[in-house]
């Protein structure tokens, strides 16, 4: 969870709550467009709703978190079906639920991390009624994306991934999940903006939309209007843990980098630089006689690191990285996190007020050093 810290506003991540009303199950077909007639979107809904699911979690008891932030007068039985990983009575072990969406008949499932954080045991509830154990493939803390597998004798009814590159904003958007428990929920509204930076990590590139998410989405698909994922709900701003049109949803696109490469091993390999950055400050940019502030300013440099061979010093400026221009911090992190490590990239660096190519050799990021 993420404090904004402004005096009441903040940004959640979002508990994990509901289950999923029984519907007929339909598979949806990559690739083609469900027209959403003026009357609404009921044909979408019945198509895609099969294919999310309701995710119950079991961890060890803990501290119980954010129960504050339920709505004022809640009584006590519903703060416990509902809220945050609350402990059952008389147990050391706390429960949470929260949502998903299959992405193969052979039973992969598309989640938060946060949902399945710490479990010790994960069930996934379909639409029709069933409920199978899940195994946690991998799963991912700086994006915020965790697969599951389940094992089904039956084949299971998939959702296509749509591109959030094309996503724009005024789209319109249908959110599938499982909001305070109330299972099989539809929202809609549209993209309010794309690229959003919330300042929750590293690799924030956020679909930001006015479409009713609040706790209990977390990990459920956000829908074009053909019926294609663009986005996985992860985060809402609110004053008091319930939607007041700011939601926030992982792009599709880099869901689907995170998937491929926790399918392999349950791992994620990133490039690893190895230096400190900051912001190009405006009177820099003015001084370089820039319009506005550019680059990512290296603050210091890890010892032995990529970034030491290759020459880089405290007080260089990298301005592009192979083919991407570093407009903002986030440009680098998530242009070398995509690098493949051991392999050669070219760097623009402002070295002592000359721009000069530094060539290097990406490491792999670790743990310590994320």
């Amino acid at each position: 969870m993420t404090n904004l810290k402004t005096p009441v506003l903040f940004l959640r991540r979002m508990t994990l709550t509901g289950a999923l009303a029984a519907t007929t199950a339909l598979a949806v077909a990559p690739g083609v467009a469900l027209a959403v007639p003026p009357g609404g979107y009921g044909d979408l809904v019945e198509a895609v709703s099969p294919s999310v699911v309701f995710i119950e979690v079991t961890t060890k008891a803990g501290p119980v978190e954010d129960a504050g932030a339920l709505p004022e007068g809640l009584p006590e039985a519903f703060k416990r079906r509902f809220g945050q990983m609350m402990p059952d009575q008389g147990s050391s072990k706390r429960q949470g639920v929260g949502s998903g969406f299959i992405i193969s008949e052979t039973g992969e499932i598309v989640t938060n991390h946060h949902v399945v954080q710490g479990a010790d045991s994960v069930l996934v509830k379909f639409a029709d009624g069933r409920s199978l154990p899940a195994t946690v493939v991998g799963s991912d803390s700086m994006t915020d994306i965790a697969l599951l597998k389940v094992e089904s004798d039956e084949t299971l009814p998939v959702v296509p991934f749509g591109d959030s590159a094309t996503v724009r904003a005024g789209d319109e958007v249908v959110a599938v999940g499982n909001p305070f428990g109330l299972g099989g929920t539809v929202t809609s509204g549209i993209v309010s903006a794309t690229s959003r930076n919330i300042h929750s990590g590293p690799y924030d590139d956020f679909i930001q939309t006015d479409a009713a998410i609040n706790r209990g989405n977390s990990g459920g698909p956000l829908f074009n209007a053909a019926g294609e994922v663009i986005g996985v709900n992860t985060a809402i701003f609110s004053p008091d843990g319930g939607s007041v049109g700011i939601g926030f949803a992982v792009p599709s696109d880099l869901v689907q980098t995170v998937v491929a490469d926790l399918k392999d091993d349950g791992q994620i390999t990133r490039g690893w630089l190895g230096v400190q950055i900051r912001p190009m400050s405006d009177e820099i940019a003015s001084v370089l006689g820039y319009d506005s502030p550019k680059g990512a300013v290296i603050e210091a440099v890890t010892e032995g690191s990529p970034a030491d061979k290759a020459g880089l010093i405290d007080g260089d400026i990298i301005l592009a990285f192979n083919d991407t221009e570093i407009s903002e911090l986030r440009d680098l992190t998530r242009a070398v996190a995509s690098s493949q490590p051991d392999k050669p990239a070219t760097m623009t660096v402002l070295h002592k007020g000359e721009t000069v190519t530094r060539e290097v050799v990406i490491g792999t990021l670790q743990p310590q050093d994320a």
